[in-house]
């Protein structure tokens, strides 16, 4: 079997080898193509945490940001606006991720009447920040 070889110099050999040699030759560079695409289509895709990020803004210490706003001063202060209820609804809903429905089911209510305390307690909120 006769292949052609690259050497060194960039110079292209005609060798005659065995069949075995040839066969074994061939597969190798095709081998060779095939990993050459992969990583070329992995390196096109890296995912994300794989990347390293320096900015203290990218870390998180585990604390509850969206807590920690609604403890603050200001929303403390808007919070003091509404009642009671409308307080527990927000915390519910914002915080803790209840839905209308789940609400309604604890308390024995309609799903529309939830939503519509809600909305009132967000919109009685939004008018006091402005």
């Amino acid at each position: 079997m006769k292949i052609n070889y690259k050497n060194a110099d960039g110079k292209i050999i005609e060798l005659e080898v065995s069949e075995e040699v040839g066969t074994f030759y061939l597969e190798s560079i095709e081998a060779e193509k095939k990993n050459d695409r992969k990583n070329s289509r992995r390196d096109r895709h890296t995912q994300l945490s794989t990347f390293e990020y320096e900015d203290v803004r990218y870390f998180s210490d585990g604390t509850d940001l969206l807590a920690d706003l609604i403890d603050s001063e200001v929303i403390g202060q808007a919070m003091s606006c509404l009642n009671e209820r409308q307080q527990y609804l927000l915390r519910k809903c914002l915080l803790e991720g209840w839905s209308y429905t789940d609400l309604a089911a604890l308390e024995g209510k309609d799903e529309s009447a939830i939503r519509h305390a809600v909305d009132r307690a967000k919109k009685k909120l939004r008018n006091f920040l402005d």
